[in-house]
């Protein structure tokens, strides 16, 4: 798949800006992982192309990225143990697609809010923290 940039878009050049935080491309999508690890394991996964909803997509398109969300949950899941993943697909204050993958555990103390609902502080991991847990999951998705 062709890779479409829109230059008013973070999102459109965020795989080139965020080399650190790179996990894997896949056929119609990036994954990588947000800077703030408060929520071990989150991750953006964002579409190459650049839209701004699902019916924008073509078929092919919108199938093949669910099923490269889907792998990316699970890895997650596998990896992290959570008591859930959260999807969160909104574009509201970026409109590109991409999707927050979040594992939840019932232990946080944002438990069982939005990650939105309040404010924290932000887990900022060193260079080499950030890319061993790209790492990590970067092989649970190899084993999918």
């Amino acid at each position: 798949m062709i890779c479409t940039k829109t230059p008013a878009c973070p999102m459109c050049s965020r795989w080139d800006d965020d080399v650190e935080l790179r996990i894997m491309e896949f056929e119609y999508s990036y994954l990588i992982l947000n800077r703030d690890q408060f929520f071990p394991g989150y991750c953006l996964l964002f579409s190459k192309q650049h839209s701004t909803e699902l019916f924008d997509l073509d078929l092919k398109t919108r199938q093949g990225m669910m099923e490269e969300v889907t792998r990316t949950a699970a890895a997650l899941a596998a990896l992290f143990k959570p008591d859930k993943i959260n999807y969160e697909l909104l574009g509201n204050m970026v409109p590109h697609i991409h999707w927050h993958l979040v594992p939840r555990f019932s232990s946080e103390s944002l438990w069982p809010r939005p990650i939105w609902s309040e404010p924290h502080v932000e887990t900022i991991l060193t260079s080499e923290a950030y890319r061993q847990r790209c790492n990590q999951i970067r092989q649970a998705l190899e084993k999918r």
